[in-house]
């Protein structure tokens, strides 16, 4: 079948970023603001007990919510499609602002049902329609309890924009200028960008080309770790102090919180990892063999892995939608239909051409209760993987679309749930079609390249993290030091595998320098075990299993994750048995790599 490979944006807001309905619309969403104003002020518990004044409110909050939500997706995607659109910029100030004010009376909001006194928040809660929604109510209820008062929270919530966001953003400014020497074979040298040096040293196959641009690289961030140093020791410095205001008891407790998760969770999740690497050591060993080294550079963990003559396998886009359709409804039909449904209605912005930002995700259009994806298809097997991954995402939310709308928030630990299963499908055909034992072989190398991420790299962030913030809460952490705990880190998660190291990652990785969620990293391991192991359990009773599946999805944004997993899956996630066999999964592909890479290795 023919797919047309790029969105359909008039269908969303006609005329672009300068459209006159856009406008009205922003207009529209300041008004519902104000409205939402005078409701809150309006809302006296102590005087009117009824539940109507309080479901006012919530309905206007959704309705706000999904206005500024539809608004700024349009213009992410309108600016992510047309990069030389400079106006995108402007109307996504517009959006920050209103979407600002919203996050000053959120304050008002909370401290309006802190005040209500507990006995009579659970008879509020006893309303039918309030019951539905009342874990996201009490988890606003008890977030709000640690708030400051309204008048200096809404100084916090403005001081961010200098604090968190401001030092955010010198982040990356700094790293826009950055660039990285290459010479080439003949002598001539190049400046590369920081996003063309990192794609090139991790997926260059020339080894030469690898290290001499890693070497370029360290020297580059070691130039600038003065500032990345004064940025990331101001970002935590200031985070730990907002932590303590709101009576935080250490800096694991806000992030765990957010995720929705317990600290034995997560011990039992990193248990399971520490003793289960020796599999993905062993890969990383054959790889180093099969490249004639003694052991693999930190440039080389990435790099591809080609044996013999073979011509991978290439798709061009009506075949990878029509392959990821097929496998698809292998798993069940509901989910088949879907993504049917998403690449004939142009959900999915494709094209290969110059003027995108790089890059894939999902968004949503809350108004439509649909989402879309973005991505370049350039024909390879993981640009269809890509393509099953973001389809998972939109799935996930499209399943949940009937719910209430404060049971559609999931956490981020949970949200590559839903896309990692998806990509599992595909990856798992895409091997099981291999034409060769080479291409197998290539193939099996990009499943595994995401494993060692999951389990060794971001492993070492975690570790390089958490000793961080120890060390930060008792003051300013020197570069020189920065540099020892993440080369500790790291040789702590790679055991003994590698000749070398990234003293400098922590200033490379822009994931310690959002200035959103702290330890940003361990969510993606997370997310990634935990869709494993629920593909384990889809292994050993496949019958029936994606009305289970789409039920556990539809939970996740109205339970914490250890009562999900014991309600869906009958599973301890505080115990290690749950994420070992997931890791399990990915050691048989580790073994299958190593098994035929000797084999064609010794023919």
């Amino acid at each position: 079948m023919k797919y047309i490979d790029t969105w359909d944006l008039d269908a969303i807001i006609p005329g672009g970023t300068k459209s006159p309905e856009l406008q009205t619309k922003l207009q529209h969403i300041k008004q519902e603001i104000q409205i939402y104003q005078d409701l809150l002020a309006q809302w006296n518990f102590a005087e009117n007990k009824s539940a109507e004044p309080f479901k006012a409110i919530l309905k206007k909050q959704e309705d706000i919510g999904k206005g500024l939500g539809q608004s700024a997706t349009f213009v992410h995607m309108w600016h992510d499609a047309y990069m030389n659109d400079e106006y995108a910029n402007v109307v996504m100030g517009q959006v920050m602002d209103l979407s600002s004010e919203v996050r000053k009376l959120s304050t008002t909001f909370q401290k309006k049902l802190v005040a209500i006194p507990d006995n009579d928040w659970q008879t509020l809660l006893k309303d039918k329609e309030l019951n539905k929604v009342s874990f996201a109510l009490n988890e606003t209820r008890d977030e709000g309890k640690r708030l400051l008062s309204e008048e200096e929270e809404k100084i916090i919530t403005e001081l961010n924009q200098d604090g968190l966001a401001g030092w955010s953003r010198l982040y990356d400014t700094a790293v826009s200028i950055m660039t990285i020497p290459f010479t080439d074979k003949e002598g001539k040298t190049t400046e590369l960008s920081v996003g063309q040096a990192m794609n090139r040293m991790y997926a260059d196959p020339d080894p030469d080309v690898r290290k001499q641009i890693f070497e370029n690289w360290e020297a580059a961030w070691e130039k600038y770790a003065p500032i990345f140093a004064d940025t990331l020791n101001h970002l935590d410095g200031y985070r730990i102090t907002l932590q303590k205001a709101h009576h935080r008891k250490n800096f694991l407790e806000e992030p765990l919180e957010y995720n929705r998760m317990s600290e034995q969770t997560l011990d039992a999740m990193w248990s399971a990892v520490a003793g289960n690497k020796q599999p993905f050591l062993d890969f990383l060993n054959q790889k180093a063999k099969i490249f004639g080294m003694e052991k693999l550079g930190w440039q080389d963990v990435d790099a591809p892995v080609a044996l013999g003559e073979i011509k991978p396998t290439r798709f061009t886009y009506d075949e990878a939608c029509d392959f990821v359709i097929k496998n698809f409804t292998s798993f069940g039909p509901k989910l088949s239909a879907f993504a049917k449904h998403a690449l004939e209605n142009r959900w999915v912005e494709a094209e290969d051409r110059p003027n995108k930002r790089p890059g894939g995700y999902c968004t949503g259009l809350p108004e439509f209760e649909e989402s879309r994806i973005f991505m370049t298809f350039t024909g390879s097997t993981n640009d269809a993987s890509t393509l099953a991954h973001e389809l998972g995402h939109a799935f996930h939310s499209h399943v949940m679309r009937d719910l209430p709308w404060l049971n559609r928030e999931y956490a981020m630990n949970v949200a590559e749930t839903a896309s990692t299963f998806a990509e599992t499908i595909i990856g798992n055909a895409t091997v099981a079609n291999a034409k060769s034992k080479a291409e197998k072989v290539t193939l099996l190398n990009s499943k595994m390249e995401n494993a060692t991420a999951m389990f060794l790299n971001i492993h070492a962030r975690f570790l390089f993290e958490k000793s961080f913030y120890e060390e930060r809460s008792k003051g300013i952490v020197s570069e020189q030091r920065l540099n020892e705990l993440m080369t500790n880190a790291q040789k702590e998660a790679y055991g003994d595998s590698l000749s070398g190291y990234h003293p400098h990652f922590w200033c490379s990785k822009l994931h310690f320098f959002i200035d959103d969620v702290p330890f940003y990293n361990f969510p993606y391991t997370f997310g990634y075990l935990f869709s494993l192991g629920i593909y384990a359990e889809y292994l050993k009773h496949p019958e029936g299993f994606e009305d289970k599946y789409i039920a556990l999805l539809r939970d996740t944004g109205s339970m914490k994750v250890e009562e999900l997993a014991m309600k869906h899956l009958g599973v301890d996630l505080t115990k290690p048995d749950f994420w070992t066999a997931g890791i399990q999964l990915m050691a048989k592909d580790a073994e299958e790599f190593i098994s035929l890479t000797d084999e064609i290795l010794n023919q």
